[in-house]
C-alpha cells in the first residue's frame, strides 16, 4: 500500500467518525430546539466556511453554470435529504438511522444505471437487492419494534443518493466549494419554513449552543477530511472505508444514548455493508 493511500484511508475513517459525532450533536440539540432551527444554523455555518474558501480561491459566487436544472435539483434533494435525516435522528434511534444510511452507495449505483446508462451486471443488481433487503430487515415494517420515524431515514437515503447523482451530472467548471455553498444555502430557507410549521425560534437551553457549535465544527471538519481523502488516495482503495461510519454510530448510540442493539439492526446492517463492499469490488474488477 502506498503512503498516499494509507493517508487517504486514515482521513476517510476520521471523517466518518466526525460525521457520527455530528449526528450525535444533532440528536442532542433536537431535545431543546426545533429541527428547523438546527438546519438554519447548519446552513449558516456552511455558508460562512465555503464563502471564505471561495474568496481565498477567488471563485465567483454565481457563475452562469450555476443557473441550471441540475443545480436546482441538487439543492432540492439536499433540502429533502437533510430534513428527513435530521428528523429521523431527532425522533428515532441513531443506530437504525445510521444503518439505513449505509445503503446510499447502493442507491447511487442503481441510479447511475437507470439515469446515466452505466453498465451494471446481474451480480451487482443482485447485490443491490440484497442490500435493500437488509434495509427492510432494519426497518422491520409491520413487526414489533418498528419505528415509523425510521421511514424518514429511507426518504433521506434516496434524496442524498439523488444529490450525489446530481453532483456527478453538475457542470465540471463548478468547484466542490461552489457546490457545497449552494447546498448549504438551500438549508436556510428550508429550516425557516419548518420553523413556521412546527413552531417559532427558541433560545437554545441546557447546552444547546454547545451542541450547535459542536455540530457545525465536527460536520465541517468531516466534510473537509472526506474531500481530502478522495483526493489523496485512490478512490477504489479509500471509498470502502466509508462503512466505518456505522461502527462509530453504533458505539455512540449505545454509550451516549443508551440504545439497545437488536439482532434485526445488526443483521440488516451486515447485509447492507457486505452488499456495498461486493458492489465496489465488482466495479473495480470490471474497470481493471
Amino acid at each position: 500500500m502506498r503512503t498516499d493511500n494509507l493517508t487517504g484511508i486514515l482521513m476517510m475513517i476520521a471523517s466518518m467518525g466526525l460525521f457520527a459525532i455530528e449526528d450525535s450533536f444533532i440528536k442532542l440539540a433536537s431535545r431543546t430546539i426545533p429541527v428547523g432551527e438546527i438546519l438554519v444554523f447548519m446552513g449558516l455555518a456552511g455558508i460562512l466556511v465555503f464563502s471564505a474558501l471561495m474568496l481565498i480561491k477567488q471563485e465567483p459566487f454565481a457563475p452562469p453554470e450555476a443557473l441550471s436544472w441540475t443545480i436546482f435539483g441538487r439543492m432540492m434533494s439536499e433540502i429533502v435529504g437533510r430534513i428527513s435525516y435530521s428528523l429521523a435522528l431527532a425522533l428515532g434511534s441513531m443506530a437504525v438511522v445510521a444503518a439505513v444510511l449505509q445503503a446510499t452507495p447502493l442507491a447511487v449505483t442503481m441510479g447511475a444505471a437507470l439515469f446515466f446508462g452505466e453498465k451494471v451486471g446481474i451480480r451487482r443488481w443482485l447485490a443491490i437487492l440484497v442490500g435493500f433487503a437488509g434495509v427492510v430487515i432494519i426497518l422491520r415494517p409491520g413487526m414489533e419494534g418498528f419505528e415509523p420515524a425510521a421511514l424518514l431515514s429511507l426518504i433521506g437515503l434516496f434524496a442524498l443518493a439523488f444529490r450525489d447523482l446530481a453532483t456527478r451530472a453538475a457542470p465540471k467548471t463548478l468547484s466542490n466549494r461552489q457546490l457545497g455553498l449552494y447546498g448549504f444555502i438551500a438549508l436556510v430557507p428550508s429550516g425557516l419554513i419548518m420553523l413556521l410549521i412546527t413552531g417559532g425560534w427558541r433560545n437554545p437551553l441546557d447546552g444547546g449552543w454547545v451542541y450547535l457549535l459542536g455540530m457545525s465544527v465536527f460536520g465541517i471538519g468531516a466534510y473537509y477530511l472526506i474531500t481530502a481523502a478522495m483526493r489523496v488516495g485512490e478512490v477504489a482503495v479509500v471509498t470502502p472505508f466509508r462503512y466505518s461510519r456505522i461502527l462509530f454510530a453504533l458505539i455512540i448510540s449505545v454509550v451516549v444514548f443508551s440504545e439497545r442493539l437488536d439482532s434485526f439492526t445488526l443483521l440488516g446492517a451486515a447485509l447492507v455493508i457486505a452488499s456495498g463492499l461486493y458492489t465496489m469490488w465488482r466495479e473495480n474488477r470490471r474497470q481493471r
